[in-house]
């Protein structure tokens, strides 16, 4: 299930896009939708093998593109996020990171790193720095980082909820600030790279993460798969980098403007291993 590439890409040249979270509702939704489009060989990124081969099956029959594999990794853990690296042969024309957790109460990987940090920013900054090699080589390129207008707080004091009381809401917005932060950190690192980044917020869906933030939503999953897709395959999501969108629409983010922050927070994700 697991496949191969060539050098241009997919086979007969199709362009390859890896979509993380791949078996969560968001994610499994945004696979679909590139894989509905002409030209795209998609590869869904989970850690569940039942789950992954589940949501290959669901997409190749809901999009008819025969063209949709697997692989599977922990991004929470960067050593599994190298040994994806490794193994990949060929180019990514597109990655999008769609992969977030928000557990009730605080957990720790193995590594011991707060888990939902580790999943949902570090695990977009590993994702990045893994397969930058791979998008250059397959320029023009993009990553597409699903974020969420549910966003602050972030404390660059304290990413790990190890002073503050750890609250899976405050850690969840303070993800999500990140991630915004990091688009315009990379943004400005692969522009010359031909790799364009940019943030969006998905939508509001029911799912398992939102009913561990005690929310519902009023959105399909298809209906939220809507902006990312669009990033990944659409004419804006390759001609502009840094930005942040909603609903197909450019939203002026405050938090990307803070430069000296921005560049903060990245240095501190430079600094896990």
């Amino acid at each position: 299930m697991t496949g191969t590439h060539d050098e241009a890409g997919g086979s007969d040249g199709r362009l390859v896009a890896l979509v993380t979270g791949a078996t969560g509702a968001i994610g499994r939704a945004i696979a679909e939708r590139i894989a509905d489009r002409p030209g795209y060989e998609v590869v869904l990124l989970g850690r569940d093998a039942a789950k992954a081969e589940a949501a290959v099956a669901h997409v190749q029959h809901r999009s008819g593109n025969p063209n949709v594999r697997y692989e599977l990794a922990d991004v929470a853990r960067r050593r599994s996020i190298t040994a994806l690296a490794e193994r990949w042969s060929g180019r990514a024309h597109v990655l999008v990171n769609t992969a977030a957790i928000t557990p009730r109460g605080r957990e720790e990987t193995p590594e011991g790193i707060e888990r939902q940090l580790a999943t949902n920013v570090l695990g977009y900054f590993w994702m990045i720095e893994a397969f930058r090699e791979r998008l250059a080589e397959a320029a023009p390129a993009r990553v597409v980082n699903v974020a969420s207008y549910w966003a602050g707080g972030l404390d660059l004091d304290d990413l790990e909820f190890k002073h503050r009381r750890y609250d899976n809401d405050a850690a969840y917005r303070q993800s999500k600030q990140g991630d915004r932060m990091l688009t315009v950190a990379f943004a400005e690192r692969l522009k010359g790279a031909g790799i364009s980044v940019n943030a969006c917020h998905p939508g509001d869906v029911v799912s398992t993460l939102s009913r561990s933030l005690g929310f519902g939503g009023h959105e399909t999953a298809d209906e939220a798969a809507r902006t990312p897709a669009w990033l990944a395959t659409e004419a804006t999501g390759g001609t502009v980098t840094g930005r942040y969108f909603e609903h197909t629409r450019e939203v002026r983010c405050r938090f990307g403007e803070d430069r000296e922050a921005v560049e903060a927070l990245y240095r501190a994700c430079e600094a896990y291993h």
